[in-house]
């Protein structure tokens, strides 16, 4: 870990940047070969020997039911015998599963793959080394880089993946995420920096006896049933909507580069002052509602409007502007909900649904086109945004604070309790918990209220300490 200087150093060090960089990186390959399958995996499915509407969407969807069980599996593994080996065998899975599904020529053989992949499940992992790697008042920025990567890798699989497919086919692009997994690994073994321990971080790994208190918490449960419908809705879109464009309005596979990469540009762009909107004049949830009205109304549209292309990009516009709103919102909207000492939990519960909407979304949406066709897909998923709208209603205005880490020095319970209550006193900190076997104190603050430099004052008077927003 860096070593702490006696100030407050607003500027990342050079091996913290290369932490950034590099963790970053190692999102972004994997990612963009799990992407790059979305809009060609339908077409391609139908094709395979033994394949059914429910197992091509199985095929689909059951990345996410094995990323949902291991997760949480292998980053508390990788607390007891360290992030870098857990990450490397979960990227070799990742290959393996790329490799095994890029071999076969049956729709169970591609199953199997594509639950390899899943099974390789690093990110809460990813998460951890970076929090080991870094000071605390950079970890915001650092989180931040590796979710903007994400978001890049999505626009790029939606553009990359028709245009591989018109050259080397699906087999081809499973092969170039096996081949991206590989380079994933190098930049694991080669560029990240080394750890000189693994500790764990409560606001961002999970702590399993809180675990009945974030399942018991209605607001968090709000939030974990939104971001399942977010991705049932969009996987199961993706059931569908391949053979929406190819039948309907004659784009084929390989061409359908052309109409996502100017939708998901302006997708982006349409969706920062939404963003700004929700968090700076702090109207998140009027921004929230609204993006859920629009994601089922998009839903429906595909069901009764004119396919023609102008009107399947307008709806497709809409809907991807939707999603990126959610998608950004969503997180935030956890961080301001979870208890300050419970934060690592709630996310990943959070994280937890949002793969298992995924598998559900695969699922379901084979179920429903073998019955019904796409219709069955578009209306199920306008139902879900229905059935998310009613229940996002019923939330209250959300506490606009920032998770803040204070690394301290609680010699016994009795220092932990007083440096609590001397926190707690500062104007504009509403929650303070200290824990004395992480060093750390975690508190919520409103930015609008509270005096930084008191709170930079008190970590210096605490001893080598430093705070961080997320």
């Amino acid at each position: 870990m860096p070593k702490q200087s006696s100030g407050f150093d607003d500027k990342m060090s050079p091996q913290e940047r290369r932490t950034a960089y590099s963790l970053a990186a190692i999102y972004m390959v994997r990612m963009l070969g799990l992407f790059m399958i979305l809009p060609v995996f339908t077409m391609y499915g139908a094709e395979l020997k033994g394949h059914t509407p429910f197992l091509v969407g199985l095929a689909l969807g059951i990345y996410g039911l094995s990323q949902a069980s291991f997760q949480i599996l292998l980053g508390k593994l990788s607390d007891t015998i360290g992030r870098k080996p857990v990450i490397l065998g979960a990227l070799t899975l990742f290959i393996l599963g790329s490799v095994v599904a890029a071999l076969s020529h049956t729709i169970v053989g591609v199953i199997i793959g594509r639950a390899l992949q899943g099974a390789g499940a690093m990110s809460s992992t990813v998460l951890a080394l970076a929090a080991d790697l870094t000071r605390e008042q950079h970890r915001t920025k650092i989180m931040a880089t590796i979710g903007v990567t994400i978001g890049i890798a999505f626009t790029l699989g939606m553009v990359l993946g028709p245009v591989l497919n018109s050259l080397i086919g699906v087999g081809g692009i499973f092969w170039t995420t096996a081949a991206l997994g590989t380079v994933a690994m190098g930049i694991v073994i080669g560029v990240v920096p080394a750890p000189r321990s693994h500790l764990h971080h409560r606001d961002i790994g999970v702590e399993t006896a809180s675990f009945g208190k974030v399942l018991g918490n209605p607001e968090l449960l709000r939030i974990d049933l939104g971001i399942f419908i977010m991705q049932f809705v969009l996987t199961s879109n993706f059931v569908a909507l391949p053979v929406v464009l190819a039948h309907t309005t004659h784009i084929a596979t390989n061409e359908s580069w052309k109409l996502y990469l100017p939708i998901m540009v302006l997708a982006f762009m349409a969706m920062i002052p939404f963003i700004i909107i929700a968090e700076q004049k702090r109207k998140m949830r009027q921004i929230l509602l609204g993006a859920i009205t629009v994601l089922g109304l998009a839903s429906l549209a595909d069901i009764y409007v004119d396919r023609s292309l102008v009107a399947m990009a307008i709806n497709l516009l809409c809907f991807f502007t939707a999603f990126s709103v959610l998608e950004a919102t969503l997180p935030s909207l956890v961080a301001k909900v979870a208890p300050v000492s419970q934060k690592g939990t709630a996310m990943g519960a959070y994280s937890t649904s949002q793969f298992l909407g995924v598998f559900a979304g695969g699922t379901v949406g084979g179920i429903l086109k073998g019955i019904w066709g796409v219709n069955g897909d578009f209306l199920a998923c306008a139902c879900l945004a229905l059935l998310w709208l009613s229940v996002a209603r019923k939330m209250p205005e959300p506490r606009y604070l920032s998770s803040y880490v204070l690394p301290i020095d609680a010699a016994d319970p009795k220092a932990a309790q007083a440096l609590q209550a001397s926190l707690a006193a500062i104007r504009g900190v509403a929650e303070v918990a200290v824990v004395e076997d992480e060093r750390a104190a975690y508190l919520k603050i409103d930015r609008a209220v509270v005096d930084e430099a008191e709170l930079l004052a008190f970590a210096r008077s605490s001893g080598e300490a430093f705070a961080a927003g997320s």
